[in-house]
């Protein structure tokens, strides 16, 4: 999917759709849906290096379970993400090297007994530690065995199977729609019956989590530019080197023509501390990007003290959930406090150095202003691309009409006067959807050939592939100040 910025002096060489972004009837183009979250997470349990969705607390448990002892974190990060309900949730789980299942070696009842069943838990990771065996013959029917799988005290799942054949346990295993704990694979025939044993634990199972390092996130991060998403969080990971790897990649990828954002915090003891606030506005001064929000402070739920870097993975699900008509501003979160209340004059050092804070207005905690970390705005941006809300409908614009380009046009339109026509009537239909909506104004807005190549002196004379054009709207926003003057007879 080409696309990205263009410039006159360097233009493009791959074919299609190019969009500067200035401050100041064939198919018609339909407005995308946002709203998918995406985060690394580290897990004892679980697909790992896939991409899965999840899309509710249940599920978050089935995949990776609640287990966050040793640097686990999947649980305290995704769940963060869905309660401030985004449309998706992507995770993807890293490992190290040392990753593996638990495992288990079963023998038959000959004289000299013979490795025949090797079993296996489903995923790497220590839980599969957990997994013990109990086979014995089936109290209803003799000649079958039953296997049955346990974790702690808890009976997971029985497979029977008629017993005289190695490969009825593996079918009775691996065809098993219910199991999703174990995988069976036959080692021999040996006499063709499974020894009896009781208790018999799986071993060796490793998470994979104490050797990662921030070269196993940025191999994720090419990872995930594969995939469709619109906001990244990282797990709770403060690590100042990368926080400025993720920087550099979202402006990249932003260059590119991939519309995302990233929302990153810092430590604990970066929030609390006595230069939290200094440190925050610092964060963002080194930032200064229109692609990142800087989270300032960390939240408490139930009692639980959560960092600013684990909070913005409910940051991102707030981003990514929020529609394009709404905003951020004075939204309202599940935390019943703040790891740190800034002051009325600090609120206001961060509205101006790009960091977004929760705050307590004495009631519940909310979002003081959906602000990135753009502190500077660069050649033809303005102080509005310092808002959340301005970027994700800049972002979905481009996106919309990149794919519908690229679906309907590009290649397969002829480069006449009546296809330049078609192009524009689908975009002018585009902006109106938006109006609409109430994403930008409804009136002004409009889309036409670009006069500067297609005049009497065009800057460049446009080859027979390409057109240039022009794109005008107002981007809506919300009351954030209300001002009034109450006079007292």
């Amino acid at each position: 999917m080409p696309g990205g910025n263009w410039s006159t002096t360097d233009m493009p060489v791959l074919p299609g759709f190019y969009m500067n972004f200035v401050a100041a009837a064939l198919t018609a183009i339909q407005p995308g849906a946002r709203g998918t979250v995406i985060l690394p997470v580290k897990a004892h349990w679980g697909p790992d290096k896939q991409f899965v969705d999840v899309g509710n607390e249940a599920a978050l448990l089935d995949l990776f379970t609640a287990d966050e002892t040793a640097n686990a974190t999947a649980y305290t990060t995704v769940r963060l993400a869905l309660l401030a309900q985004p449309k998706k949730v992507i995770a993807y789980r890293l490992v190290d090297a040392t990753a593996a299942a638990a495992t288990k070696t079963l023998q038959d009842t000959a004289g000299t007994p013979v490795n025949v069943l090797k079993i296996d838990s489903k995923y790497k990771g220590a839980r599969g530690n957990a997994f013990t065996l109990t086979i014995a013959a089936n109290l209803i029917d003799a000649a079958k065995k039953d296997i049955k799988l346990y974790e702690g005290s808890t009976l997971l799942r029985t497979f029977t199977f008629t017993s005289g054949t190695i490969a009825a346990a593996v079918d009775a295993i691996n065809s098993d729609i219910g199991n999703d704990w174990i995988t069976a694979t036959k080692l021999a025939e040996g006499n063709g019956i499974l020894a009896n044993v009781t208790n018999s634990t799986l071993t060796g199972g490793n998470s994979g989590i104490s050797g990662l390092t921030n070269a196993d996130y940025i191999t994720a991060l090419s990872a995930f530019e594969t995939q469709d998403f619109h906001v990244l969080a990282l797990d709770g990971v403060s690590d100042s080197a990368l926080r400025t790897s993720v920087v550099s990649w979202v402006k990249r990828l932003r260059s590119e023509g991939k519309g995302i954002l990233a929302a990153l915090g810092g430590s604990a003891a970066e929030d609390t501390g006595s230069t939290a606030v200094s440190t925050a506005v610092s964060r963002s001064a080194g930032i200064d990007f229109e692609g990142i929000i800087n989270v300032g402070v960390g939240g408490v739920l139930n009692g639980v003290s959560y960092s600013s870097a684990q909070t913005s993975a409910w940051v991102a699900g707030l981003v990514a959930g929020t529609a394009l008509s709404g905003s951020t501003t004075y939204a309202a979160s599940p935390f019943e406090d703040v790891t740190r209340r800034w002051t009325r004059s600090e609120q206001a050092s961060a509205i101006t150095g790009g960091v977004i804070l929760l705050i307590h207005d004495g009631r519940r905690v909310k979002v003081l202003k959906g602000i990135n970390s753009l502190i500077s705005p660069r050649t033809g941006q303005n102080k509005g691309w310092k808002k959340i809300r301005k970027i994700r409908v800049l972002d979905q614009i481009n996106a919309d009409l990149q794919q519908t380009a690229e679906d309907n046009y590009i290649g397969k339109v002829n480069n006449t006067e009546e296809g330049r026509l078609a192009l524009i009537g689908a975009g002018k239909e585009y902006l109106r959807s938006l109006a609409t909506a109430g994403i930008i104004e409804s009136t002004g807005f409009d889309v036409t050939l670009d006069p500067r190549y297609y005049g009497s002196a065009p800057v460049i004379t446009p080859d027979d592939d390409q057109v240039f054009l022009t794109w005008t709207a107002d981007d809506t926003d919300v009351m954030e100040q209300i001002f009034g003057t109450f006079t007292v007879q």
